[in-house]
């Protein structure tokens, strides 16, 4: 059903963007999770992202202390997910590493989130998958670098 254009200042689509983009983020979350807690599911995928880092700069990026993320990464580690490896530069200090199966799981989360919004795309007529297309380039245009 499409939405009526509604005349709103800058500040109103702002909010309004920035609220539906956090509840499109929550719903896919809930949709891809898999039994992992939120928090497991980010520290995993940041792992992957970042290649092995190491504790204490996997809690630096997701924002958290350095004692709750050496629970999350034990968690994921007793999973299986992710390991452990000593830094060749300093043997005091560990690095984080995905395993394979912690790959698959990672890989088995972003097919359950596009499948949710392919089965919801396909929900739409032919001019709204046309404008979902339209704003998929616009907020990729949002999001370049000035």
């Amino acid at each position: 059903m499409p939405v009526p254009p509604v005349q709103s200042t800058d500040e109103e689509v702002a909010g309004r963007l920035r609220m539906a983009v956090n509840r499109l983020q929550r719903r896919l979350r809930q949709e891809s999770l898999g039994g992992l807690s939120p928090a497991q599911a980010s520290a995993l995928g940041s792992v992957h992202r970042h290649g092995g880092p190491t504790l204490g700069e996997l809690a630096a990026m997701e924002q958290v202390q350095p004692p709750t993320m050496t629970r999350i990464v034990a968690s994921l580690a007793e999973a299986g997910m992710v390991t452990r490896v000593a830094d060749v530069n300093d043997r005091r200090s560990a690095r984080v590493r995905s395993t394979p199966l912690g790959e698959r799981t990672l890989e088995r989360m972003r097919t359950r989130k596009n499948a949710f919004l392919v089965r919801r795309l396909g929900e739409l007529g032919p001019d709204e998958q046309r404008q979902a297309a339209e704003l998929v380039a616009l907020l990729e245009h949002l999001l370049e670098e000035p």
